[in-house]
C-alpha cells in the first residue's frame, strides 16, 4: 500500500483525488435505453433481458411462495441459526428507530402536528452473480416491515442454477412479500414503471453495481431511492496499540468486494503504517478473491501517517468513510471527534465485518463521501411525514393582519383574499 507522510492541507488534496466521482456517459447512456424499452415492452423487455444479460430463459418472472418455504426448510442448521441471530439483532436495534409524530395543542384555538405514515410499497434490490447476499435482505427488509411497509418485494439477477436458497431462506425470514427473478438496470425500471407482473413501488432501496446505481438515479423523482450507492469503503484510526495482522485484515474484508474499493489508514505511529503494508502483501496471497482486493489496495487504497491526532481525524472527517475503525487506546473517548461517518467501530473488538451481519446497526451505508449529509438506512426511510393544521376563527383573527401583510409583500394578492374571505364576502374592487 502507499504510504504518505505529508501535512494535512497537503492530505486532503490527496484524499480528494481518490474521492473523485466521474461520470460514465456511455453507461447513463445505456441503462436510459433499457429503461425506455421496460417501459415500452414490459415483462418481455425483461425476458429478452434475462436471456441476453444473464444467459437465463424465463417463463415465469415471479418466484413461487412454495420455493421459499422449501428454502427455509432446507437449510443447514447453522446458517439458520446465523440468520436467526442476525435477524434478532437487526430488529432489536430498528426498533429503537421508530417514530411516532406528535400533537401540539398549546395555543388556545390552535392545533398543529404531523403523523407518520408508512409507504405503502417497496422495492428492494439484492444483487447476484458471484456471491450471495441473505445480509442484504435482512438489513433492508426488516427495518421497512418495521416500519409498516404494506408490502415489500425483492428483485434480484435470474441464476441458471437458480437463486441462492440462502437468498430465498432469508426472504422468507424478514417477511419479504413476493421475489421477482430480474436483475441490473431493467429491474430497477421495473420497479419504478411497472410491467404486467411488477407493479410500481414508491421507493427502490438496496445495492448494485454501476448500472444498477445509473438507474437508480436516473428513475428518481419518479419514485424514491434510499441512495447512490458506489464502491464500498474503510477508513481505520490507529495508533502503535493496534495490531498490524488485524488492522490489515480488516482492510482487506472490504478490498475485496469490488476493484474501486477504498481501504484507508490513517495513523500516528511510521512503524504501524510500515507493518500493516507488509501485513496486506502476506495476507493478499492466500486470498480467494487476491485478483479483485488486489485491484483495489493498489489502485484506490492508501495509508497516512498524521502526527497528530487531531489531525487524524480531520483528514478522515473530510473523507467520510462508509465504515469507520478507531483502533486507538479508549477508543470511545474519542466519538465525539468523529463528524462525518457511516458507521463507527469502536475498539480491537469490533472488527467491520460484525456490523456487516450481526451487530444490529445497518450495512447500508452512505459512500463516496456522502455521509458528510447522509445517514445510514434505517426505519425512518420507510416512512413519509404528514403535517396537519386547524384554526379556530378567533385564532384566525389574531394572525390575520400578519399573514396578509406577509402574503401581500410577496406579491400574492389572492393568498391574502383567501384568508380574508373568511370574515368578509369580497367582492372585489
Amino acid at each position: 500500500m502507499k504510504i504518505y507522510q505529508e501535512d494535512l492541507e497537503t492530505m486532503k488534496r490527496i484524499v480528494a483525488d481518490y474521492t473523485e466521482q466521474v461520470v460514465d456517459f456511455e453507461i447513463e447512456a445505456k441503462v436510459q435505453a433499457i429503461i425506455t424499452q421496460v417501459r415500452k415492452r414490459g415483462d418481455q423487455a425483461l425476458i429478452d433481458y434475462a436471456r441476453q444479460f444473464d444467459g437465463v430463459s424465463l417463463t415465469d418472472l415471479k418466484v413461487a411462495e412454495e420455493q421459499l418455504e422449501q428454502a427455509w426448510l432446507q437449510l443447514d442448521d447453522s446458517l439458520k441459526t446465523s440468520l436467526k441471530l442476525a435477524a434478532q439483532n437487526i430488529t432489536s436495534f430498528h426498533e429503537l428507530e421508530k417514530e411516532k409524530g406528535f400533537v401540539d395543542a398549546s395555543q388556545a384555538g390552535i392545533v398543529r402536528g404531523q403523523k407518520v405514515t408508512p409507504l405503502k410499497r417497496v422495492g428492494l434490490y439484492v444483487p447476484g452473480g458471484t456471491a450471495a447476499y441473505p445480509s442484504t435482505i435482512l438489513m433492508n427488509a426488516i427495518p421497512a416491515k418495521l416500519a409498516g411497509v404494506e408490502e415489500l418485494v425483492v428483485v434480484t439477477p435470474p441464476q441458471k442454477e437458480g437463486i441462492n436458497q440462502a437468498v430465498l431462506a432469508a426472504a422468507k425470514l424478514a417477511g419479504v412479500d413476493a421475489i421477482y427473478q430480474v436483475g441490473g438496470a431493467q429491474a430497477i425500471a421495473a420497479l419504478a414503471y411497472g410491467t404486467e407482473t411488477i407493479k410500481p413501488v414508491d421507493k427502490i432501496v438496496g445495492p448494485g453495481n454501476i448500472f444498477v446505481a445509473t438507474a437508480k438515479k436516473q428513475v428518481f423523482g419518479t419514485v424514491a431511492i434510499d441512495m447512490v450507492a458506489g464502491p464500498s469503503e474503510i477508513g481505520i484510526l490507529a495508533d502503535d496499540s493496534a495490531q498490524a495482522s488485524e488492522i490489515a485484515a480488516d482492510l482487506l474484508s472490504q478490498a475485496e468486494h469490488d476493484k474501486r474499493v477504498r481501504a484507508m489508514l490513517i495513523t500516528n505511529s511510521l512503524s504501524l503504517a510500515q507493518a500493516v503494508a507488509k501485513e496486506v502483501e502476506r495476507q493478499l496471497v492466500n486470498l480467494p478473491r487476491k485478483e479483485i482486493a488486489q485491484a483495489a489496495i493498489m489502485d484506490r487504497s492508501f495509508i497516512a501517517v498524521m502526527p497528530q491526532i487531531a489531525e487524524m481525524f480531520d483528514l478522515m472527517n473530510t473523507i467520510a468513510p462508509e465504515h469507520l475503525e478507531i483502533q486507538l487506546t479508549e477508543p470511545t473517548a474519542y466519538l465525539g471527534l468523529v463528524k462525518n461517518a457511516g458507521s463507527v467501530f469502536l475498539g480491537r473488538y469490533a472488527s467491520e465485518p460484525l456490523g456487516d451481519y450481526l451487530a444490529g446497526p445497518n450495512h447500508v451505508l452512505p459512500t463516496g463521501g456522502t455521509a458528510r449529509f447522509s445517514s445510514p438506512l434505517g426505519v425512518y426511510d420507510f416512512v413519509k411525514r404528514i403535517q396537519f393544521v386547524q384554526y379556530s376563527k378567533e385564532a384566525l383573527a389574531e394572525v390575520e393582519k400578519a399573514v396578509t401583510t406577509l402574503a401581500r409583500t410577496e406579491g400574492l394578492e389572492a393568498h391574502a383574499r383567501a384568508l380574508e374571505s373568511r370574515f368578509t364576502n369580497y367582492e372585489g374592487e
